[in-house]
Formats: C-alpha cells, sequence, structure tokens
C-alpha cells in the first residue's frame, strides 16, 4: 500500500516541526493521539475512559513500546487532558513543540464546511447546534474547554464530521417535510462520518494515480456505525446518515432506515414513548438485535457459518441493505471509478467484501478472490479484478487528517 498522499497545507506542518494533539471526547471517554502531521507518524495514543465514576482510568501507549496505566481520582475531561500533557512534557514534547489541539467534532450544521480555528464564536455556534446531536457535541466542547483550562495559549482546531457533506446538493439534503422544519428547525440531511470520507477518497485518489476531482467514488464506511457517500470530482454529492447518524445503512446497534411510522405503530402497541423507541433504534437494533449473537461482524459471520439463522439473517440483510445502498448512490456520480472499503468491517471483512460485489456485478465489479483474501495488502489496496471499474479496501486515518487540517489551519494554508 502506498504511504498516505500528501495534501494541500502538509507542506507547511512538515516544515514547522510542530506536533498536533488529536482528541476525541466523548460523553464517558476521550480518545487522544499525538501525530506528525507532515509525516503521519504517530508517537503516542490512548484513551481516558469511564470518565465520571471512581474507576476513571487513564492509557498511554508510547510507540514503538512504552505503555502506561493510571488512575483518575477526577476523572472528569479536564483531567485527562492535564495528565496527558503532563506525559507530554515529560517526553520533552511540550512548549514550541506543541503546534495544536485537533477536536473531532461531530455536528457543525450548516454553518461549517471546513475545519475552523476555535474561538468565543466558534465554541458559542457549537452550542447552537447541540440540540442536533446532543450525545455528541456537548462532549465534543468538554474537551475543547479542558484544553483552554490547562493550556490556554494553545491554538485548538475543529474539524466536523458533517462539513465534507455541506457539498450536497438540495435535491439530496433537504427531505420533502414541511419547509418550516428546515428554515426553523434545520430538519435535513447532514451526512456524518465526513473526515473517514474525505480521507480514504483523497488516498483512493492517490492510489489510482489520478486527481480527485476526475474521478467518480462511491466510499463506503462500515465499523459499528456505517454510511456511504457519493464523491463526485472530490465532494460529497450524497450520502446514507441524514439528520442523525440512525438514518441509512445496517450497523452494529442501529437499525438504519425504518418507516417512520414504526414509532407511532409500536408507542401504540407497547407503551413507550419516542425516547425509549429511539434509545431501542440506536443501541437494541442492527446487527445485535437481528442476530441474537451481538454486534461484531466477526461474531456474526462467525455465528452463520455455524448454522445459526438469525445471525444468517443479520448479515443478508447488513449485505442487501449496504449493496442497494451503493447501486443508489452512483446514480449522483452518473459513473462508477471505484468503490472504496474502510473501517473495522470495511478493511478486515473479506466475506462481506464478497457478498456485496457478487451482487454489484451490474456496475463492472468483479472480485478478485485472492486479492479480497489478502485485504487488498500485496495489490496496493485493489480487490477487484482489473477492469475500468475497481473496488479498493483503503484503511482510514481520521486522527491523521485532523492533525493535518489542525496544521494546515494554523497555518494559515
Amino acid at each position: 500500500m502506498p504511504t498516505t498522499a500528501a495534501s494541500p497545507g502538509q507542506a507547511a506542518a512538515g516544515r514547522s516541526g510542530g506536533l498536533v494533539l488529536v482528541l476525541n471526547s466523548g460523553s464517558s471517554s476521550v480518545k487522544f493521539a499525538l501525530l506528525l502531521p507532515g509525516s503521519g507518524e504517530r508517537l503516542m495514543e490512548g484513551i481516558g475512559e469511564r470518565l465520571s465514576t471512581p474507576e476513571a482510568l487513564l492509557r498511554v501507549q508510547w510507540f514503538p513500546a512504552a505503555a502506561v496505566e493510571e488512575r483518575l481520582p477526577d476523572g472528569t475531561h479536564q483531567a485527562v487532558v492535564a495528565r496527558v500533557l503532563d506525559h507530554l512534557a515529560e517526553a520533552g514534547h511540550c512548549g514550541a513543540h506543541l503546534l495544536a489541539a485537533g477536536h473531532r467534532v461531530v455536528h457543525g450544521g450548516e454553518r461549517f464546511s471546513s475545519s475552523i480555528r476555535v474561538d468565543d464564536a466558534v465554541i458559542a455556534a457549537l452550542r447552537s447546534f447541540s440540540h442536533l446531536a446532543p450525545l455528541h457535541n456537548p462532549a465534543n466542547l468538554a474537551g475543547i474547554e479542558a484544553v483552554s483550562a490547562v493550556r490556554p495559549g494553545l491554538p485548538q482546531v475543529a474539524v466536523f464530521d458533517t462539513a465534507f457533506h455541506q457539498t450536497m446538493p438540495p435535491h439530496a439534503f433537504r427531505y420533502a417535510v414541511p419547509e418550516e422544519w428546515y428554515t426553523r428547525y434545520g430538519v435535513r440531511r447532514y451526512g456524518f462520518h465526513g473526515t473517514s470520507h474525505r480521507f480514504v477518497s483523497e488516498q483512493a485518489a492517490a492510489i489510482l494515480g489520478r486527481p480527485p476531482r476526475e474521478l467518480r467514488l462511491v466510499t463506503a464506511h462500515l465499523g459499528n456505525g456505517c454510511s456511504a457517500t457519493a464523491v463526485r470530482d472530490g465532494v460529497s454529492v450524497d450520502t446514507t446518515m441524514g439528520l442523525t447518524p440512525l438514518e441509512g445503512l445496517v450497523m452494529g446497534t442501529r437499525s438504519g432506515d425504518v418507516d417512520p411510522g414504526l414509532l407511532a405503530y409500536l408507542a401504540g402497541r407497547t407503551g413507550m414513548n419516542v425516547d425509549e423507541l429511539t434509545q431501542a433504534l440506536n443501541v437494541d437494533s442492527g446487527l445485535e438485535g437481528l442476530s441474537g449473537v451481538g454486534n461484531d461482524m466477526r461474531t456474526v459471520v462467525a455465528a452463520a457459518t455455524e448454522g445459526n439463522e438469525r445471525a444468517q439473517l443479520a448479515l443478508d440483510v447488513f449485505v442487501h441493505r449496504l449493496s442497494k445502498a451503493i447501486a443508489a448512490l452512483v446514480v449522483g456520480l452518473q459513473r462508477l471509478d471505484a468503490l472504496v472499503f474502510t473501517g473495522g468491517i470495511g478493511e478486515n471483512s473479506a466475506v462481506v467484501r464478497s457478498l456485496v460485489l457478487s451482487r454489484l456485478g451490474f456496475l463492472g465489479l468483479a472480485e478478485d478472490a485472492e486479492a479480497n483474501a489478502g485485504h487488498g495488502r500485496r495489490t496496493e489496496g485493489r480487490i477487484s479484478l482489473p477492469g475500468p471499474v475497481l473496488a479498493l479496501v483503503v484503511p482510514t486515518d481520521e486522527e491523521l487528517l485532523i492533525a493535518r487540517d489542525a496544521a494546515r489551519v494554523i497555518a494559515g494554508v
């Protein structure tokens, strides 16, 4: 597999020699990584988990070998950031070495179509979007505020999951609902996983040796959360997720698309309210709900192979819905140059990829069984037979994209 291709701004990052601390802050955890954005080298990564509980824990992995695990008596986002910065200082990566903190932010609404340096106005805007991502944006803000408290002079950059999809045309992002729902409440399709879709589409262009502006791609990010995106001439023109990450493909514990009438029907039959039903669609559905064996595709495939009918059904539904979505996304491309698989399932499940490709032969795709079994590692990512339309496996690296965007924004490129 070729090394990750340089994008505009990476040269500036490389020249600076600065490091970027990347943070992905959740409600009960903070994932972090320390990267050299120019080369893509990862010096450290880790997680603060079980936050706001007496069992709060910090795990730090330095590369190539050193690992640290410690309790966090004050299990807050600020405590995680403080201890991570302590570890950086102890390793000699403080002061001028640390260029910026880059944050994954789930929802940027319609306001943010690119990564941006954080200031008071940006923070206020992110708060205003919290109703669109109540489980994510407040936690992302907690990470930003933690860095401000511990290192007030350190520049910070917000990188949005939704930004890549702000190029979708209205016919792709609007719902056929009352106009006021859009103009007053922001009800539209926003899309998510944008950092991953953007990263792998750029990498696919480098693998194919063609500029992004000439390519028509479908990128399939498949993990516990799943989405697929139509990338035309380097920009997103359609995607499967919508107002929330619940819409679209079957996922680990999320249902994906269901009839909206299901909510009223089940409320009347079960007495459950909308919050309870939405919770069930988010955490008790998908592979978990269908298979009865869990939300991990490896477990589902193994159980299906052993004759478990529910697991086989879960696999069949997952593959059918994914294949149907990929084919539908080609409508916005008018032709397909490559189908790109990424994410935990996309990068590692030869079974899922094989089943999908077997359903998409009419698009010009045919599996190279040997290359697919090897996850494309010896064929520069290619898992299909050579031809005008290719299927690729491209490992995603959202942390690297966030680090490079942070370096680019701080450098003013």
